[in-house]
C-alpha cells in the first residue's frame, strides 16, 4: 500500500498548495491513502469545521492534530461529529474525539495514532510510550497497518519511541518542527521512521509564518502574534511509505519536497 503523509499544513498558504499539488503526487506515485497533519491549518494554529472538510475535498484523506488541537474552540463541537479527525491519544483529561482511528482502504485496515511528545513542549500530557503500550494491548481490531503521527519537539525522544516499537508499527512519523529532517529509513525490525516530515506552507519565512514576526518573540522576546502573509511562494513537504499489506511493515520511505519557484 502506498501512503502519503504530509506535513503540519500551516495557514493559507499551506491549504493553497496541498490543492495544488496534493493530487499531482497521488496521481505520480498511485497514492492509496493520504494523511496530513492539520493542528496549524486555520491561520497558522488549530483546525475549524470549514478548513477539516477543504482538506478532504483537496484528497486528504485522514486529518491528525498536535499540540494546538484545540486552539480553536470550535473543534469541541464538532469534533465527535466527523469520522476522519484524530486528536492527540495521550491527553490528560476528557476531550471529544478519538487518539486513534481504523479505517478501510480497499479491504486492508489502516490504524492512524496521533501522540504528543513529552519532551520540551508545554503540554502535560501522559507518557506517550505508555500510551501506546496500552493501545496496542487493547487493539481488538488488529489492523495489518500501523501509522503514528508523533507530534513531538526532541529528535532523541521520537528515535526512542520508534525503536521501542520497531516491528510493531508501520510507521513513526515525525511533525512539530516545520522542517524536513535528513533521516528518513526503515529500522531493523521493519518499522518506518522520519523524525520530522516537514511542512506545506509559507518557504520564505519561519515555521511558515513572517520571519519578522518570529524574530520579535524569539530573538527580542518582545509579545507578538506570528503572522502568515496572504501571497508567497510555498513549500509542499511529504514522505511516501510503501507498506507491505500482510505483514504491515514498511518496505521503504521516500521523503518529498517541493520548492515553488520565485
Amino acid at each position: 500500500m502506498k501512503i502519503l503523509f504530509l506535513g503540519d499544513i500551516v495557514g493559507s498558504i499551506g491549504r493553497r498548495v496541498v490543492k495544488q499539488y496534493l493530487p499531482l503526487y497521488i496521481e505520480k506515485y498511485g497514492v492509496n491513502f493520504v494523511i496530513a497533519n492539520g493542528e496549524n491549518v486555520t491561520h497558522g494554529k488549530g483546525l475549524i469545521r470549514h478548513h477539516y472538510e477543504e482538506l478532504l475535498d483537496d484528497g486528504v484523506d485522514v486529518v491528525t492534530l498536535g499540540n494546538h488541537f484545540n486552539s480553536k474552540n470550535e473543534i469541541q463541537q464538532y469534533l465527535d461529529k466527523v469520522d476522519c479527525l484524530i486528536r492527540p491519544l495521550n491527553l490528560l483529561y476528557d476531550f471529544p474525539g478519538d487518539g486513534s482511528g481504523v479505517f478501510d482502504v480497499d479491504g486492508i485496515s489502516v490504524r492512524v495514532t496521533n501522540v504528543l511528545g513529552s519532551a520540551f513542549m508545554q503540554e502535560n500530557v501522559n507518557s506517550p510510550y505508555y500510551s501506546l503500550v496500552e493501545l496496542l494491548e487493547t487493539d481488538e481490531e488488529m489492523p495489518t497497518i500501523h501509522i503514528v503521527d508523533l507530534h513531538a519537539e526532541a529528535t532523541g525522544e521520537k528515535y526512542s519511541l520508534a525503536h521501542a516499537f520497531d516491528g510493531k508499527i508501520s510507521a513513526f512519523i515525525g511533525t512539530h518542527t516545520h522542517i524536513q529532517t535528513n533521516d528518513a529509513r526503515i529500522l531493523p525490525n521493519g518499522t518506518a521512521f522520519i523524525s520530522d516530515v516537514g511542512m506545506c506552507g509559507y518557504y520564505d519565512g519561519i515555521l511558515g509564518f513572517d520571519k519578522e514576526s518570529v524574530i520579535k518573540k524569539n530573538c527580542y522576546g518582545q509579545m507578538s502574534r506570528f503572522e502568515i502573509p496572504k501571497e508567497g511562494r510555498g513549500v509542499f513537504s511529504a514522505v511516501l511509505l510503501d507498506i507491505d499489506d500482510i505483514t504491515g511493515l514498511a518496505k521503504s520511505i521516500k521523503p518529498i519536497q517541493f520548492i515553488e519557484e520565485k
